[in-house]
């Protein structure tokens, strides 16, 4: 699975064999016979209170199941041999052996935090509930045609309940009190804070770890880990101050007064997600992260030494960054420019204009909409190494498509083979590119390419700004990968990583965040002069800073 998905297949056995049109393909029927066998089932009169299904209750289904594991190993081989031409990397090997080293030691949930959590949750939606009850006197205010029918007797008749809708009905100054009520109630209601808790239970092991949390190569373009069970690569922030002393009032279990100290509870509780991961009794986490890696590893990419020469001092990519569009001394940034240089750094990267500007806040920020194009533009002539680099990205990606010769461009080296528009990156790992072609375009030749998408195999387009972004993320995935063996070389135990950070657990009295955040700057072999430094802190439990 691990191969297909480096030549960028996708991560399923059936999808995987459909991109490659091989004749075998998965049985179809397997998953209802895995749900059949390999699920438990639930206890019934009719199948005599039994919670699992086995041969002898179905033995025509076994017989089915048993062929379907068969074509799946026929499946299996036909794709093995289909993709032998291109050799797992050895470097690879061994970052998925590590993987799985990280994988089997899982990290301890703290069942107590969970279970409370849970419980709070449940009593503060059945409050709501009640009160949305007898407000409206619906049977069940949750049933969004009931609530239609609701409203249309109020006088606000609506074709749909979502969240704009919503929205649009409470911004009315004149709105009926009881209508803006339930309307806030609904909102209220919709909030979903224990679903990650309740993974959590589910996924928990016999010695309370949970495991499995982080697939290796599963972002499909860069080779980043993808999250699966909790998702920990999607947790809620946390910004609360004092947040060990909210864990502790959460599990005291007096939800009446959790509520009158904290009258956002579904908000708290999903703060209070990261912290149900915890160190074992005598352990605690040692958490680093890579300071603005990415900004760092395109600077190092694109040769952009301005910026170089800021990770190499100070370090204050926003501040500099407003410097150099605007003009002035870094010493005469105010808080309103800096935010200029905080929102171009964060949506300008990868060739993003004022709809990315948009898209990462810039209107919640302050920002004006009239003022947006001027940022990026400003933002641009700052930075020409970096503009330039999109462009010598996509045009040596279209030379090697159309002369199927390889290029080399910074330090990259772009290659075209059976079909597989393949770019090296500095480490020796490949970003692969399946069926990649030339088309036509807005704008001219365009490369198009299959690959996973929300909805399943399709066709995908792709430009210098996209190709750039992967690299640097698979860049910074390499980075990070470097980072972890070297860790465990220290003979440090990590439990689990998210993004660009690392959480290791050690005993209390070994701990030293000083000691993992020289490992994450050490100087990496095949990418000379890129600035790293980590940035972590010590805690009893899995937080933001």
């Amino acid at each position: 699975m691990v191969h297909g998905t480096l030549l960028g297949l996708p991560a399923s056995l059936d999808m995987m064999s459909k991109a490659l049109r091989l004749a075998q393909e998965k049985d179809s029927e397997g998953k209802a016979l895995i749900r059949y066998f390999c699920t438990p089932c639930k206890p019934t009169k009719i199948n005599g209170g039994r919670t699992r299904n086995y041969p002898e209750h179905a033995p025509e289904k076994w017989a089915k199941f048993i062929e379907y594991c068969r074509q799946d190993v026929v499946v299996e081989r036909s794709i093995a041999k289909k993709i032998a031409k291109f050799p797992f990397p050895e470097d690879e090997q061994r970052n998925w052996e590590l993987d799985q080293r990280i994988a089997d030691k899982g990290v301890r949930i703290d069942v107590d935090l969970v279970k409370h959590a849970i419980a709070c949750q449940k009593r503060y939606q059945a409050n709501l509930g009640k009160k949305a009850k007898d407000l409206t006197r619906l049977e069940n205010p949750n049933s969004v045609q009931q609530l239609k029918d609701w409203l249309a007797d109020m006088g606000y008749p609506v074709s749909s309940l979502n969240k704009d809708s919503v929205s649009e009905l409470l911004a009315d100054e004149d709105l009926d009190e009881d209508v803006r009520e339930m309307l806030l109630l609904r909102q209220e209601m919709s909030k979903t804070s224990i679903k990650k808790y309740e993974k959590m239970q589910h996924a928990r092991c016999h010695d309370g770890r949970v495991r499995g949390l982080l697939q290796f190569n599963g972002a499909n373009r860069t080779g980043r880990w993808a999250g699966r069970l909790v998702q920990v690569q999607n947790l809620p922030r946390n910004y609360i101050k004092d947040i060990a002393e909210v864990r502790k009032d959460l599990k005291a279990g007096d939800y009446e007064a959790f509520e009158m100290m904290y009258s956002n509870v579904p908000d708290v509780l999903s703060q209070l997600i990261r912290t149900a991961f915890i160190a074992e009794d005598g352990y605690t986490f040692d958490i680093t992260d890579f300071s603005a890696i990415e900004a760092r590893v395109i600077a190092w990419l694109a040769g952009e030494q301005w910026r170089l020469d800021v990770f190499n001092s100070h370090g204050k990519i926003y501040e500099a960054s407003a410097s150099q569009m605007f003009h002035i001394p870094i010493e005469e940034v105010d808080k309103n420019l800096r935010q200029k240089g905080k929102v171009s750094e964060l949506a300008l990267g990868y060739n993003g204009g004022v709809n990315a500007l948009i898209a990462m806040g810039a209107l919640e920020m302050g920002l004006k909409e009239n003022e947006l194009q001027g940022i990026v533009d400003a933002w641009r002539k700052a930075s020409p190494a970096i503009t330039s680099l999109w462009r010598g990205v996509e045009k040596h990606a279209k030379l090697a498509i159309s002369t199927r010769e390889s290029q080399k461009y910074k330090g990259l080296t772009f290659y075209y083979k059976a079909g597989i528009l393949f770019i090296k990156l500095p480490s020796g790992r490949n970003l692969a590119y399946f069926r990649a072609k030339l088309v036509p375009g807005k704008y001219g030749p365009q490369i198009c390419y299959e690959g996973v998408t929300d909805k399943g195999w399709r066709k995908q387009y792709t430009y210098g700004g996209k190709l750039v972004e992967n690299i640097v993320q698979a860049i910074a995935r390499d980075c990070l990968a470097v980072s972890l063996r070297r860790i465990e070389d220290a003979g440090i135990s990590t439990v689990m990583h998210v993004h660009d950070e690392a959480i290791t657990e050690v005993p209390e009295s070994e701990s030293s965040v000083d000691k993992l955040n020289a490992i994450l700057a050490e100087p990496i072999s095949w990418a000379p002069g890129l600035p790293l430094q980590g940035d972590g802190f010590s805690s009893d439990f899995y937080m933001k800073d």
